[in-house]
């Protein structure tokens, strides 16, 4: 297991040598994992790994090699013992079982029976259908379902119908390296083009050379500004999640948009824009980025792309509070509106096939806070958002 975990690294691009596979063996003898796979994972992290941009490639390989083996449990964020969330069954549920199940009544009676709950419980409890625990179908607790449920001490989502989730997530920056399937998108995206000579003279000019020397009579060399594309670009990726399940075509874009503008900036975000962005995942808690201060350190003319499946719980638009990681004093519908005011050249890609849009209550809401400029991320909808963003 080990050798091909080691094949693996190599085959996934990781420049990991067999003098660091042999650390990590020395490591595993001295017992410095303690036996316990989580701490095997950050042994393997810190002998094989020299540059954070591979974390993540580290990760997805870690997790194909080692499918099925438990890490230890994230620390939890909420006021609640940890023996309470502990996981200790997987109930599975019948459809009609399921389609049993109601909601408590919308977002403020969901937070007020929250708040009682946590008043009255007294004790740790599981599989049942009202108190804090696992494996019910309570709204509250983890490794349930209920179709609009406060996730508590859960790991990841499962039926991905939390109202709000009290958990601290780690999410991945994505890899701006990888170059399968963007020359599509490159192609693509030609129409956000303008090309322009600006800075400082420092290519030949073959022509003017040419016509200054014949002009003067001696070899008189002329120089000239790079031709750039002068287009500025603004990109919020959204990350975690049900993003998941779309980051291979995200890192496509990623990497295209990179190698075709000079001028641009990007940023991630959860679900909705809020009052902060992050540029790095890993350290999103204490390096987060003022919205505010993008909107007046970046001018008017930048064009806006975001990039999202738009795919939440409507309260995180149109509720303060409504965000799943944090208590958000303005509703995400109040930053959008600002986004697009600042900068009118603003478009929304959305990797959900556009024939499902309509299935998805809050993709309609985006849609519309963006003036109907959503487009799927396809080659045609890019060519779309293109035309929409020079029009």
């Amino acid at each position: 297991m080990f050798v091909r975990f080691f094949t693996e690294l190599k085959g996934a691009g990781i420049p990991v040598s067999l003098r660091e596979y042999l650390l990590m063996m020395e490591g595993l003898e001295k017992d410095l994992a303690e036996k316990r796979v989580e701490d095997f994972y950050y042994l393997a992290r810190a002998t094989l790994v020299k540059d954070e941009k591979n974390l993540d490639k580290f990760d997805r390989v870690f997790g194909a090699v080692f499918k099925g083996l438990d890490l230890m449990a994230e620390t939890l964020t909420a006021e609640i013992p940890e023996s309470w969330l502990r996981k200790l069954a997987e109930k599975t549920l019948t459809d009609e079982e399921k389609a049993l199940i109601e909601s408590l009544g919308g977002w403020d009676k969901l937070m007020e029976t929250l708040k009682q709950r946590l008043e009255e419980q007294k004790g740790r409890h599981q599989g049942g259908s009202k108190w804090i625990g696992t494996a019910g179908t309570s709204p509250f607790g983890a490794y349930g379902y209920n179709p609009e449920g406060i996730r508590i001490g859960q790991d990841r989502s499962r039926n991905r119908r939390a109202v709000k989730v009290w958990d601290k997530r780690e999410f991945k920056d994505l890899d701006d390296t990888l170059d399968l399937g963007t020359r599509n998108i490159k192609v693509a995206l030609k129409r956000l083009r303008r090309f322009a000579r600006t800075g400082a003279a420092d290519e030949l000019d073959l022509d003017g050379t040419v016509r200054s020397t014949a002009h003067h009579g001696y070899l008189d060399i002329q120089m000239r500004p790079e031709r750039r594309n002068a287009i500025k670009l603004l990109v919020f990726f959204d990350v975690g999640g049900s993003m998941d399940d779309h980051v291979r075509v995200c890192e496509e874009l990623f990497s295209a948009v990179r190698s075709e503008f000079k001028t641009m900036e990007w940023f991630y975000f959860h679900n909705c824009l809020y009052e902060t962005v992050w540029k790095n995942n890993r350290r999103r808690a204490a390096e987060r980025i003022q919205t505010f201060d993008i909107l007046h350190k970046y001018p008017h003319d930048y064009k806006v792309v975001i990039v999202g499946d738009a795919s939440m719980s409507p309260y995180e638009i149109t509720y303060p509070g409504g965000s799943v990681e944090h208590w958000n004093e303005e509703a995400g519908s109040v930053w959008l509106g600002r986004v697009t005011q600042v900068y009118p050249k603003a478009v929304w890609l959305n990797p959900v096939p556009e024939k499902h849009w309509s299935y998805t209550h809050s993709i309609q809401m985006i849609r519309q806070l963006m003036g109907e400029r959503m487009f799927p991320l396809t080659l045609e909808g890019l060519d779309r958002a293109a035309r929409e963003l020079v029009r």
